[in-house]
């Protein structure tokens, strides 16, 4: 798939500049938390056993147990390189932000930070980006040279399309990648319907949602009338924001909202790192990796 970008000179200062911030954090704040979180990565499915008292229930074999009328885990074996992959939303949505940055920026600073902690810890580094279908993928690699490209596309690519479907990036993945990775799926999550095929995705890879909210998508301010727009549908909708009925209607569906899709990614087995636009996302990252040293 070709890219989309054009590079200019305030793109390229853009790029630089996440890269030296990247590797700044990369020594100073992340040095081994990346390898003891993902402790045991890149394993192998190997063969079930029988249970054994102490066995992680994590690991039971749940068709063969049915099967057998008793219970069996699953066993793994190491592998010494990881695949990391970045699936990131670059539909309508991702280019919106109210406070300094939008949100496909905060996507390429999280991305190029990870990256280069993979790059550390020399295991490999892939891209797919996508909106209602795979519109980019570079396979995955080690270098600079390879994580400055994932940051350029992340940044400068053009969506085709301003909607989101979950389905196309997590079937792609599931058929470009036999072995288990560690996928990133960097998103606001404002798609429908992805729920199905990310319970099978976290079957086969250790999926990690990645969700970037906006500050004026929980809460609106009190400044009269104001129309609202669906980046993706195109959707249009006029609300007096001077009624607090109103004010208090809108931040209480998008708390709903955010508490159900949180259920449902701790239900599927996805770990989650949900981050602001108007915050650092350096704590949410430092705090699932440390949520998962101790498993």
């Amino acid at each position: 798939m070709k890219a989309g970008s054009v590079l200019t000179d305030e793109l390229l200062a853009k790029i630089k500049g996440i890269q030296i911030h990247a590797r700044h954090l990369v020594s100073d704040v992340f040095a081994g938390h990346y390898e003891s979180a993902f402790k045991g990565r890149g394993m192998a499915f190997e063969e079930v056993r029988e249970y054994q008292p102490g066995d992680d229930v994590r690991t039971i074999d749940w068709n063969v147990t049915a099967r057998q009328n008793r219970p069996f885990v699953k066993l793994y074996r190491d592998e010494r390189e990881l695949t990391v992959m970045f699936l990131v939303d670059i539909s309508a949505s991702s280019h919106f932000g109210t406070v300094k940055k939008f949100k496909n920026e905060i996507a390429a600073e999280i991305v190029a930070l990870l990256a280069y902690t993979a790059l550390r810890n020399n295991d490999k580094v892939g891209l797919i980006i996508f909106s209602d279908r795979v519109e980019f993928y570079l396979p995955p690699k080690k270098g600079r040279a390879h994580i400055w490209r994932v940051i350029r596309e992340i940044l400068s690519y053009r969506s085709k399309s301003k909607r989101t479907n979950f389905d196309a990036p997590l079937d792609f993945l599931n058929r470009i990648l036999n072995r288990r990775a560690v996928a990133f799926l960097i998103s606001d999550f404002q798609g429908k319907g992805y729920e199905l095929k990310m319970r099978s995705t976290a079957k086969h890879h250790d999926l990690i949602a990645m969700t970037i909210t906006d500050p004026k998508e929980m809460s609106l301010p009190s400044v009269g009338f104001i129309e609202l727009e669906d980046a993706e549908t195109g959707e249009c909708v006029l609300i007096d924001t001077r009624r607090k009925r109103t004010l208090s209607e809108f931040s209480k569906e998008a708390k709903k909202e955010a508490l159900e899709r949180r259920l449902f990614f701790r239900s599927a087995g996805v770990d989650t790192i949900e981050m602001m636009t108007s915050e650092s996302y350096i704590d949410p990252i430092v705090k699932f990796f440390r949520m998962r040293e101790k498993r």
